[in-house]
């Protein structure tokens, strides 16, 4: 099954390359995400992922982008199918 959810990123300052964290991104597996980094020092990613159930979906991704952009930190999942905004303080 497919599931569509959106991973925010804060990225690290000397990680703001856009060209080389797209390859990054591709070479990581992140093929099935809509990128966004428009807003300066953020990437928002809308995943489109094949899995057994969301949360694998979501796992999957997170474990993906982390290879990509290892210093970049999670700001935001949504849907929270894994109870992350919890975790980020919300």
């Amino acid at each position: 099954m497919k599931y569509t959810f959106t991973l925010t990123y804060q990225l690290a300052d000397d990680d703001r390359n856009p060209d080389a964290l797209l390859e990054r991104l591709g070479e990581a597996g992140c093929n099935d995400a809509l990128v966004g980094i428009g807003q300066p020092g953020r990437l928002a990613l809308e995943f489109t992922r094949e899995a057994t159930d969301a949360g694998a979906a979501m796992r999957s991704a997170l474990a993906d982008v982390r290879r990509a952009a290892p210093s970049a930190r999670l700001i935001e999942a949504a849907p929270d199918v894994l109870g992350t905004q919890r975790a980020l303080g919300d």
